[in-house]
């Protein structure tokens, strides 16, 4: 069944959603799907913005069938070489071999890559700054390099004043029956996940974003069409404030988050203490999360939102519990900067998991780690209610 949806009058969104698929890029736990966006303008001479994922690639050849309606597409804009976007370049090439790739230096050296086959189709190599133009759209290119692939361009319509924002912008989930952003709740609905999937994918190039964000400042924006997720068509700057936030590792929320690790319960004991009274000295919400059960996706977004980050965890064969390892790491592969971390530490005979993690998070940017470590050795004990307190009281100075 065709299900294609209008953006401007001669503007169509022409993409699908995955409703089956469990992780995104096999990493991110996904409990909606995502959406692949595709968009065709039909001018007097018709473009098209990307393709699609294999997953949906019948319900994108059915969309974009019905919206030719027996007219042939001049020209495939390739904002993005990943394969969820450019998978079928191949099949379309097939039906319409006059088609014309446009795409950066970068995105035909990818296309060889993945299509060694279709070295020799027409192709227009654009840079930063040059046009297209259909006679009643002008598409200027923008170079966004790192966001988050090297080759991503977006594309700025001076006809319809419209942002094609490549994996920029983009959101977790899959659209339910519209695809407009002001048609959902945005903080009910869309704002944890479109920051988690800003944080876990385009989260380490924050210069980068910084920059492309520069160059469309003196750009009239009225709308962003992203590949994943919701089109924006009203109060996109709260939606550019937030990328401007999280670029700059910026802190949302004067919220306080708790991550735990735990074997058999005792760190777990120590730190709902911890949050029990981090919440009553410093009346703020403090979030907390049991680091073996929440996915490290979710925790990376709320390490995105939250200024100071507190971390249980204990020893485990003479080094750090696994999956804070990996947490803590996963911070500093995706560049997180200016947090306040406090960290606690057990182990029955040799407590090494602190040390451990002050090692690794001093490899942070701009992130302080306060001096006063708890120390467990093997449960808390009533008598070490001082010590929490001390240790609590630093975090809510700090």
């Amino acid at each position: 069944m065709v299900n294609i949806q209008n953006v401007t009058d001669d503007i169509r969104w022409i993409g699908a959603s995955d409703r089956r698929i469990s992780r995104f890029e096999n990493l991110f736990p996904l409990s909606n799907g995502v959406s692949y966006n595709s968009y065709i303008v039909m001018d007097n001479q018709i473009v098209l913005f990307d393709t699609c994922d294999a997953a949906v690639a019948d319900q994108y050849f059915e969309n974009l069938n019905f919206a030719l309606s027996g007219k042939k597409p001049d020209y495939l804009v390739i904002l993005h070489m990943e394969p969820d976007h450019c998978s079928q370049i191949g099949r379309l090439l097939s039906l319409y071999p006059d088609i014309i790739l446009v795409g950066s230096v970068q995105t035909f050296k990818f296309l060889h890559q993945f299509f060694p086959e279709l070295d020799d189709v027409q192709r227009i190599v654009v840079k930063e700054g040059e046009v297209l133009q259909t006679n009643n759209h002008t598409f200027k290119f923008i170079a966004a390099p790192m966001v988050h692939w090297p080759e991503v361009l977006m594309v700025y319509d001076e006809h319809s004043k419209l942002l094609f924002s490549a994996d920029a912008f983009g959101t977790f989930g899959a659209l339910s029956g519209s695809i407009f952003a002001d048609e959902y709740d945005f903080a009910k609905d869309l704002l944890d996940e479109s920051r988690r999937y800003y944080a876990n994918i385009v989260g380490k190039f924050g210069p980068q974003v910084q920059a492309v964000l520069k160059k469309t400042e003196a750009l009239d924006i009225k709308g962003i069409c992203p590949l994943h997720g919701p089109v924006w068509r009203k109060d996109i700057n709260v939606f550019i404030e937030k990328y401007k936030n999280w670029s700059s590792y910026t802190p949302e929320s004067d919220e306080i988050l708790l991550i735990y690790g735990s074997m058999y319960g005792h760190t777990a004991s120590a730190a709902e203490k911890a949050a029990a009274l981090l919440k009553e000295k410093s009346e703020k919400n403090v979030v907390v999360y049991d680091v073996s059960k929440t996915d490290s996706s979710f925790l990376i977004g709320e390490a995105f939102r939250c200024g100071k980050i507190v971390l249980f965890a204990p020893t485990y064969n003479g080094g750090l519990y696994l999956p804070m390892h990996a947490l803590i790491h996963d911070f500093e592969a995706l560049n997180l900067q200016n947090r306040i971390f406090a960290l606690a530490q057990n182990g029955t005979w040799a407590p090494m998991s602190g040390k451990i993690m002050q090692e690794m998070l001093s490899h942070l940017k701009n992130c302080t780690v306060l001096p006063e470590m708890l120390t467990i050795t093997s449960a808390l004990d009533a008598d070490r209610e001082s010590d929490v307190e001390s240790f609590i009281e630093q975090i809510v100075d700090a």
